[in-house]
């Protein structure tokens, strides 16, 4: 894929494998300037990195290679894997985040993304359903890329799950039967209002306040159905 990547400033915060890739998690930088955010990502001393990173006006920069085990889920789960770095692809986006003035993410960053997710999506035969956000592995700590990445412009090109059409509100029996069914479909449900809410940031993100309702229990069931039935890998 060297075509997709624009420079190579290697980073020295990698180990080896454990895992086979199976999955690629998205991240927004959350610094105030991408040179912030390169410097920290190369920085032994901050023990954290990616595999690439894509600048607000499309430049892909590859810091690992994609055969080692870069270090940037944190303490994270998904689908019951628990070494989320050695089973995943790690993409940095350069965005302020919440904390700097969280903005939407420009097309000439989208543009950069896709191709280059599209290439390791095949090459790596990950499902869709594995493509997630830093919050989606990480609740209870994380909320990026957050509720302004356009996940329904992954989805059109069949790079992530596309969100289900509801027809009706769904009420589980119970809260305790929804974080089962969250936790079915791959969440980490430790913190169980942190999984809702990072459920809703993903697949709902016009509310995000942490409680069960039946919107999100039509969502989660339709998706759950969905993947059930093998229309979602």
């Amino acid at each position: 894929n060297r075509w997709l990547v624009h420079r190579e400033v290697p980073s020295p915060n990698w180990n080896e494998r454990k895992l086979p890739v199976s999955m690629v998690v998205l991240h927004y930088t959350g610094m105030r300037t991408a040179d912030e955010a390169l410097e920290r990502l190369c920085d032994p001393a901050a023990e954290v990195s990616a595999h690439y990173m894509i600048d607000e006006d499309g430049t892909v920069t590859r810091l690992v290679a994609e055969e080692k085990r870069a270090w940037h889920a944190g303490r994270s789960s998904w689908r019951g894997i628990t070494d989320v770095n050695s089973a995943s692809i790690g993409i940095e986006l350069v965005n302020p985040g919440h904390e700097f003035g969280y903005r939407p993410f420009p097309e000439a960053q989208m543009e950069a993304l896709i191709p280059l997710l599209a290439d390791i999506v095949k090459r790596h035969d990950i499902p869709r359903a594995n493509v997630v956000g830093h919050s989606d592995v990480a609740p209870a700590r994380k909320e990026d890329p957050g509720e302004l990445f356009p996940w329904d412009l992954l989805a059109r090109y069949r790079l992530a799950l596309a969100k289900p059409k509801l027809a009706i509100q769904l009420v589980f029996d119970n809260p305790g039967a929804f974080y089962l069914a969250l936790e079915r479909f791959g969440y980490d449900i430790t913190d169980p209002s942190a999984a809702v809410r990072a459920f809703q940031r993903r697949w709902r993100p016009s509310r995000i306040d942490g409680e069960v309702d039946g919107q999100i229990g039509a969502l989660l069931f339709e998706l759950l159905l969905e993947r059930d039935v093998g229309r979602a890998r």
